[in-house]
């Protein structure tokens, strides 16, 4: 009774967050072509440049959805969902409105391409309101979520005791979302009926042989699971099902990038980087003024860096930090005062790791790929975490999974978990990906969070 309870309270849920998702997307809709039509007339009956315009619309629409995620309410937070969706309403909105321009290059509109003038002061409207009615549709679908579906009770099962406060802080910021209401020990004897008794089961590190138990447990009981991923879970994500006679067997390649990808992704490195340098110069060599200008110390920052086979390379960074002598003996921590008031800026932003696309131009970096950590770090990490060294599979990256995911401080062997995850996976459409998704880092307010001070 309780399962067929929970299966209906799931329907209920999933049309609820469907009839919100259809009003959001219609109403991006109506204020694109309703206001874009008012300066285009061809949008107001049916027409080739309709038609045209409407394919390249829903077209975009599901390719940003694939990118950023959707509207995701009742699973993320307000501010995620905004930004990300704020992001694919941009890219929607200015393709589409290239495409209209095009087209209305022709004897009955314009004689050459406008991408100026009173369609982009409409198009500048559009894309406000669009992203007003986000934020108004996306808090208000999460309050109305979140009145009618309370936290789930959450089972949290440890492999030891000392893993709790960390496991705990993770959860308590998705409080709407999840609420511990039990904590256990792997080895107790009681977990069936405990686990009975949950909506949703939270797996720590638990050992292997015990896990295999629970989640066959809570499978049994039509239970819900969050598994912390382990290595050997992240080895075989990209596994294909293979058969071998008549028996079942997962296959994983080793070598993930073929030479036509390898050739691929160095041509998008080195396109993409060359346009960026060029088309950013302006604001490169602005930002290299006010750094200098701040304690007249250099520019640019250099130092040692990981990459591919654990070869070392010089990175280039604007400097953030005051001048020292040597190399920084580690890495920034929380309200560090070595941090100057512009480099404070450039972290926040992003902006200080511009001058690494001069690197993934001379090949000694990538667009997308494991972060490149400092080499004193990687020593560390290896002693403590052996496995770290896997990261290694693939030249060091701008931005990938630790870089967009990860924060500034997360711990080795989530870095690791992270970044196996791309390499693991990797697709050229992944890259693609990732490269649409480094944006919404700005809008994250700790990504950039230092270590605890020491």
């Amino acid at each position: 009774m309780r399962t067929t309870w929970q299966r209906i309270a799931r329907h209920r849920e999933e049309l609820l967050v469907g009839l919100m998702r259809f009003l959001t997307y219609a109403g991006l809709t109506a204020l694109f072509f309703g206001l874009m039509s008012i300066q285009n007339w061809p949008l107001r009956h049916l027409s080739r440049t309709l038609a045209t315009t409407a394919l390249t619309w829903t077209a975009m629409t599901l390719a940003m959805r694939a990118v950023y995620g959707g509207y995701d309410v009742g699973r993320k937070k307000s501010k995620p969902i905004i930004s990300s969706m704020a992001l694919a309403v941009v890219c929607t909105d200015m393709v589409t409105y290239l495409q209209l321009q095009i087209m209305n290059v022709n004897e009955n509109r314009y004689h050459s391409l406008r991408l100026f003038g009173p369609d982009a002061l409409w198009m500048l409207l559009t894309l406000a309101l669009q992203c007003v009615w986000v934020v108004l549709m996306v808090r208000w679908g999460n309050q109305l979520y979140f009145r009618l579906y309370p936290p789930r009770k959450c089972l949290l099962v440890l492999g030891s005791a000392e893993e709790q406060s960390a496991i705990r802080r993770k959860l308590s910021r998705y409080a709407l979302q999840w609420k511990v209401t039990d904590v256990a020990l792997a080895d107790e004897t009681d977990l069936p009926e405990r686990i009975d008794r949950a909506e949703v089961v939270v797996l720590s590190d638990v050992p292997d042989a015990r896990r295999m138990s629970l989640l066959k447990t809570c499978y049994d009981l039509h239970r819900d699971v969050l598994c912390k991923a382990q290595l050997q879970d992240i080895m075989l994500s990209s596994s294909a099902p293979i058969i071998v006679d008549d028996a079942p067997f997962l296959e994983m390649d080793y070598h993930k990038m073929t030479l036509t990808q390898r050739i691929v992704k160095r041509l998008m490195d080195i396109v993409c980087s060359a346009l960026v340098l060029v088309l950013l110069s302006p604001v490169l060599l602005v930002i290299a003024i006010a750094v200098r200008a701040e304690d007249g110390g250099p520019a640019i920052f250099k130092q040692k860096r990981m990459t591919v086979g654990g070869h070392p390379f010089t990175i280039h960074k604007f400097r953030t930090m005051r001048v020292q002598t040597g190399e920084p003996d580690h890495s920034a921590t929380q309200d560090d005062d070595r941090i100057t008031k512009v480099g404070a800026f450039l972290r926040r932003t992003r902006l200080d790791e511009l001058p690494q696309f001069w690197n993934i131009l001379i090949g000694d970096m990538t667009l997308v790929g494991p972060r490149p950590e400092m080499l004193a770090n990687v020593e560390k990490y290896k002693m403590e975490l052996p496995t770290f060294v896997y990261r290694e599979k693939m030249k060091a990256g701008l931005t990938g999974y630790a870089q967009i995911e990860g924060k500034y401080n997360t711990t080795p062997e989530d870095k690791l978990m992270l970044d196996l995850m791309y390499i693991e996976n990797f697709s050229l459409w992944n890259d693609v990906r990732l490269m649409f998704r480094t944006f919404t880092v700005i809008f994250k307010k700790d990504s950039t969070e230092g270590f605890a001070a020491q």
